[in-house]
């Protein structure tokens, strides 16, 4: 539970308590199985009630005739160390905690908390807490979940902490001194992971650099736990989707060989026009994606479904954008660059390394393929 809500729940109990003690003149005790130990007195009718709660805090209720005035004590204050934390949830678990729709474990399942995840607490009922984070809207057990200054603690022991630049030019130093000698600099908005194994420093917050634990001046970083969220459900199956199409992608590059075709015949004006389409194409790409898309024109003169020429093949219709816009013809005439030229003469020599690629597409189209730079051959 958060620490507001305990202090309200104190409250209450301190005040009824106080209300009985008015009615009767008797010593109030709880049993010994409680949690909660309250004892009462009346002098000059004046009656105090003191409910003992966790940690040594306590609250006083103070009652002179029907007034009642509730005091909490500098110890509950004393005990919260990280304020911030105390409407925040993390799983305790060893992979993930199911998010259901309402509080009942027969209930739809709308997202997962996986290790390492951090909810804000919007509501309790019952046994469960009603939780957002990220995306996610709905309810979690709490025999499985930590809240508050223990949710912290977890935080810290399964999350990584960075510490980040405020300003440019940060020092970051071999020792926690303004004279040793100097590791890295860190320009604004960079981050380093904090090294939590190291001896803390007064003024100063340990790093970890390459060349070992590293110290910098606590007053130009701002210190974080880098915690995650909650994930839907839909979230989760495209992400899965995702890794498994990236999986697809890096299998059929390492299957796809560069293997050496028979030579297409081609004249110093084809190859200068096989340059300029792939300049076009591929002329930011690298030399590796600029090579198969040569393979791609070469591949389909062979291939007796196209047209048998570079020329044909280039210019066919429907097929490459930058020769219909007439890019092709001005990249020719004033000269494609040499990288592309290179690559024109490589693929009509034979080589090709897309695996017999007749076509290719942005990697972003989702299509499966080889991937070589940000296109996908298929």
């Amino acid at each position: 539970m958060n620490y507001n809500w305990k202090k309200r729940v104190a409250q209450g109990t301190v005040v009824a308590l106080a209300v009985t003690a008015m009615s009767t003149t008797t010593v109030l005790s709880q049993p010994k199985e409680a949690t909660d130990t309250v004892s009462g007195y009346r002098t000059a009718g004046i009656v105090q009630a003191v409910s003992t709660m966790e940690a040594g805090a306590y609250a006083t209720a103070n009652v002179v005739g029907s007034q009642v005035t509730v005091v909490a004590s500098a110890n509950e204050q004393a005990q919260v160390a990280y304020p911030e934390w105390q409407d925040r949830l993390m799983a305790n678990v060893d992979e993930f905690l199911y998010v259901r729709a309402t509080a009942s474990t027969d209930s739809d399942i709308v997202g997962k908390m996986y290790k390492g995840d951090v909810a804000e607490v919007t509501a309790t009922e019952g046994d469960w807490y009603q939780i957002t984070s990220g995306n996610v809207n709905g309810y979690v057990l709490g025999e499985y979940c930590l809240t508050g200054d223990d949710a912290h603690a977890l935080a810290e022991s399964v999350c990584k902490t960075y510490a980040k630049a405020k300003e440019g030019g940060i020092r970051v130093r071999s020792e926690a001194s303004a004279e040793s000698a100097i590791y890295t600099v860190m320009a604004v908005g960079d981050s380093l992971e904090v090294d939590t194994q190291a001896t803390p420093v007064d003024g100063w917050v340990s790093v970890s650099t390459k060349a070992g634990t590293g110290y910098v001046s606590s007053d130009y970083v701002d210190v974080s736990i880098d915690y995650g969220t909650a994930i839907t459900i839909e979230e989760e199956q495209a992400a899965i989707a995702a890794a498994k199409a990236a999986e697809e992608a890096a299998a059929a590059k390492a299957r796809a060989v560069t293997v050496q075709n028979q030579a297409v015949a081609a004249s110093y004006d084809d190859t200068t026009l096989l340059a300029a389409l792939i300049q076009c194409e591929a002329g930011n790409e690298c030399y590796e994606g600029q090579v198969a898309v040569g393979a791609v024109v070469c591949n389909r003169v062979r291939s007796g479904g196209y047209p048998s020429s570079v020329y044909g093949v280039v210019y066919q219709s429907g097929q490459f954008t930058p020769a219909a816009s007439g890019s092709v013809a001005s990249v020719a005439a004033s000269g494609p660059k040499a990288s592309c030229m290179q690559a024109a003469q490589a693929a009509l020599a034979g080589t090709d390394n897309t695996g017999g690629a007749l076509s290719f597409r942005p990697v972003s189209s989702g299509r499966g393929g080889v991937v070589i730079g940000n296109h996908v051959f298929f």
